[in-house]
């Protein structure tokens, strides 16, 4: 196959695999646990470098023209306009910067699996608490524009209550599962996506 029609084939497969994570939530208020921050983070660590946010960014796309493939299975702008809007643009963020922690995955990792997995786990980590980021910002604008708290002082409090601590042990488990995945996977990848390299890109 083609090099550049597999890495075609190889980025609409992980779209497709986090658009199914929609399917895969746990309502427990305003924000779901749900397993596509996990998977968005899962692809960014295996592709790398800028190729790990392509996925992300389509299935951003469907949802936003009106694709079912959020969580819950629902779509459209109006989502992003909602309590939650901001974790979506989380997902990118936290999708990029991963993959650039990552870097391009290497047919050579096998050799360098301490760096490498140190590498991978600060990728996840800070991939993870990105996502956060814009989802805070959000939720708490959300917050005050509805009258849920008098203040952004109250509103962050209330914010972080609602939308992080409850998450803390869910994604403490995603990361850990995250880590040793990626790196069997990256190896593997990059064995088909970059066959004809020799060098060791670490």
């Amino acid at each position: 196959m083609n090099n550049n029609l597999f890495k075609v084939s190889v980025i609409a497969l992980f779209a497709s695999i986090i658009c199914i994570g929609c399917f895969m939530r746990i309502p427990i208020g305003p924000v779901p646990i749900v397993l596509q921050n996990a998977l968005c983070i899962l692809t960014a660590c295996i592709l790398g470098n800028f190729l790990a946010v392509l996925p992300v960014l389509i299935f951003m796309t469907a949802g936003l023209i009106g694709l079912p493939v959020f969580s819950g299975g629902t779509g459209g702008i109006a989502v992003f306009a909602g309590p939650t809007g901001g974790f979506l643009a989380g997902y990118v963020l936290g999708a990029l910067v991963c993959g650039l922690i990552s870097g391009k995955p290497s047919i050579y990792e096998k050799k360098h699996q301490k760096a490498k997995l140190l590498k991978i786990s600060m990728a996840v980590i800070i991939g993870m608490l990105i996502i956060y980021i814009p989802g805070i910002i959000h939720f708490t604008n959300w917050a005050i524009k509805t009258n849920k708290v008098p203040s952004y002082i109250s509103a962050f409090s209330f914010t972080f209550k609602t939308c992080v601590l409850p998450y803390i042990p869910g994604d403490i488990i995603k990361m850990i599962i995250i880590i040793p995945v990626a790196l069997k996977i990256r190896p593997l990848i990059a064995h088909y996506l970059y066959s004809s390299e020799k060098k060791n890109y670490d």
